[in-house]
């Protein structure tokens, strides 16, 4: 019966799974506590450097940059806490006592994978609702140089925009919505790739749902004649938001408005694959920590019999740091459009289950 049920014991699970969050979320504190103060030490010059900044402003900047450190190394926590729990059961026999009683090695491990799956929920909240909001707030920061941060009122600079077959440059947008304001537009008239005439204006403003543009002037390709125009509407079906798009930094975002973001760019003919990657991204990442207690099972069930507990430790870490090496290396080629978005934020963390899962069985099962 027992062999047959996946948490045998209810007392050995919530045993087991103390443990692992205990020395987790311990681990956890002692490197944010590090890091937090070794980038303290590298950054604060920067901020005190700027008139005015005091202790607040590096309080205030120890509450924007902890959550990102905590997002970033909480899987490599869920990894040394899983090692530094299965080493102390290998060392007190706990784990040879279960494994006489008749329990597998996947149910030695079970509560250790549903801890860490609770751990993955709370990390994709907090990077929904913290971390998220933290990097933007940060970001906008550091780009005034820790001054004092300017109200973003919308404006843009050399945009871009799809319409068909056609492109527009637009070189200023003020304003936001139906009020927004072009500045140097220039339209690229294009029917199936080649390019028909070239039409300028100095400004633009919504009429319809098209654009105004005036006084133009459209130059025609095929017969090299200038002619000039009063006005003109131009990129119908084009909305505001199209062009006062800035650059999205996927980090800074939620998963629920990077996806409106990636649809809006990809409405405006913008490349997406980059962002598509970390959207997927923002699921498999906390996931990671699920792979953890798997990876680092070669701590408690490893070849090795003769007392060996660091060269299985290491072996353990080993593997969870190659997964996150693998996980960058796949991130990487998926923004330089090598693997595909879906793949490139899902292939490590498959593999990497599919190579626990054969240590797993070659040692134990």
């Amino acid at each position: 019966m027992k062999a047959m049920s996946f948490f045998p014991s209810r007392t050995v699970a919530i045993y087991t799974a103390r443990l692992f969050l205990v020395r987790t979320f311990a681990i956890l504190f002692a490197l944010v506590l590090v890091l937090q103060a070794l980038d303290l030490l590298s950054e604060s010059g920067n901020i005190l450097a700027v008139p005015g900044n005091g202790q607040g402003q590096i309080w205030t900047y120890i509450g924007l940059r902890s959550p990102q450190i905590v997002a970033r190394f909480l899987p490599f926590s869920v990894l040394l806490g899983t090692i530094l729990t299965l080493i102390t059961m290998n060392q007190s026999s706990e784990v040879i006592a279960l494994k006489a009683a008749g329990l597998s090695a996947h149910q030695v491990l079970a509560p250790l994978i549903v801890a860490s799956l609770a751990v993955a929920g709370l990390q994709f909240a907090f990077n929904e609702r913290i971390v998220a909001r933290a990097t933007a707030t940060l970001s906008q920061w550091q780009r005034v140089d820790y001054g004092p941060m300017p109200i973003d009122r919308g404006d843009r600079s050399n945009v871009w925009v799809r319409d068909g077959d056609d492109l527009i440059q637009v070189d200023q947008i003020k304003g936001r919505g139906d009020a927004a304001q072009l500045g140097g537009v220039t339209l690229y008239d294009r029917a199936g790739g080649n390019l028909q005439s070239i039409v300028r204006a100095p400004r633009g403003v919504r009429r319809g749902d098209g654009w105004l543009i005036g006084p133009a002037t459209r130059f025609d390709v095929a017969s090299g004649t200038q002619t000039q125009l009063p006005s003109v509407v131009v990129a119908r079906g084009v909305r505001p938001d199209q062009f006062t798009l800035s650059t999205v930094d996927p980090d800074g975002l939620p998963f629920d408005q990077l996806d409106s973001a990636i649809d809006d760019l990809s409405e405006s003919g913008r490349p997406t694959k980059a962002l598509e990657g970390a959207l997927w991204h923002k699921l498999s990442g906390p996931l990671s920590s699920v792979l953890m207690p798997l990876l680092g099972a070669v701590a408690a069930f490893g070849i090795a019999r003769s007392g060996k507990l660091f060269v299985r430790a290491v072996i353990g870490m080993a593997l969870g740091f190659a997964y996150f090496v693998a996980d960058n290396f796949a991130l990487a080629m998926g923004n330089l459009g090598a693997y595909p978005p879906f793949l490139a934020a899902w292939a490590p963390f498959l593999l990497f289950f599919l190579i626990g899962e054969a240590v797993l069985f070659r040692t134990e099962e």
